[in-house]
């Protein structure tokens, strides 16, 4: 979940994502349930690996390479999509209509297709006349996807600046550019860090799509040791605890970051 203020409005925008819920002492509810599922899960493989090491080591072991491509694909498309996120929040809060008018509708068509579907057009349709590997594929598709949502926590985050800020910059002579750079971005960048956190919390669990194109990420391997051992439940439910722990310690990570910038505020 993220909050923004908007300039335009003294009321708070909530925009809810389908990132993991960020732990935070404040929340001691959710802080509570936080440790008792990681500790939980984190139990759970550890029994499960010394009670049955049959499956259960045998798939523990056949799934790191999966984990190292999943965060592959993720920090790679995350990189990608705040490239074209800025480009587009900038771009939706331009005065210049056709620039602003060409980001709006990069940001509602592409919110508006399913990333499974863009996955299977960029690599099937678009495939018949590019030849795009399966990795670059879901790398382009998924930074293509995230970029429009990261474009909105960009021009929300710019309007979340007041705009007398603008003002002082522009009376010190400088130029529009200088003062995006120097002064909007840099105060900008603490607002918008922990949704961006929660985003990539959120591209993560959404990279096991990427298996449909043979990716060999954590979910494609897991697939492939179940259709050769016929293994099904116990390997699909380490999967699952795999997917479970490595997103519960992302968003442990973003916990702390958010209170250091809540300190430094």
């Amino acid at each position: 979940m993220a909050q923004v203020t908007d300039s335009k409005s003294p009321k708070t925008v909530i925009a809810v994502t389908d990132g993991s819920a960020i732990p935070t002492r404040r929340d001691l509810g959710l802080f509570t349930a936080w440790r008792v599922s990681f500790v939980g899960a984190l139990l759970i493989v550890i029994a499960l690996v010394t009670l049955k090491p049959d499956p259960y080591w045998e798939i523990l072991k056949f799934l790191p390479d999966g984990i190292v491509v999943t965060f592959q694909v993720t920090v790679m498309s995350i990189l990608l999509a705040l490239v074209i996120g800025l480009f587009t929040g900038l771009g939706r809060l331009s005065s210049n209509k056709i620039i602003n008018g060409i980001a709006s509708v990069y940001v509602e068509v592409v919110r508006g297709i399913p990333l499974l579907v863009q996955l299977f057009y960029i690599y099937f349709a678009l495939g018949r006349i590019v030849n795009v590997p399966p990795l670059t594929s879901a790398v382009v598709a998924m930074a293509v996807c995230y970029g429009a949502y990261m474009g909105e926590i960009f021009r929300a985050g710019i309007e979340s600046i007041h705009k007398g800020q603008r003002e002082a910059a522009r009376s010190l002579g400088m130029t529009s550019v200088q003062t995006m750079r120097y002064v909007i971005l840099p105060q900008a960048v603490k607002t918008i860090l922990p949704p961006i956190g929660n985003e990539f919390v959120a591209l993560l669990k959404d990279s096991s799509l990427v298996s449909i194109l043979a990716v060999s990420d954590l979910l494609r391997r897991g697939r492939e040791f179940a259709a050769q051992s016929f293994t099904y439940f116990e390997t699909y439910t380490m999967v699952a605890l795999m997917y479970l722990i490595i997103t519960l310690f992302l968003s442990k990570l973003i916990s702390i970051m958010e209170e250091r910038i809540s300190v430094e505020k």
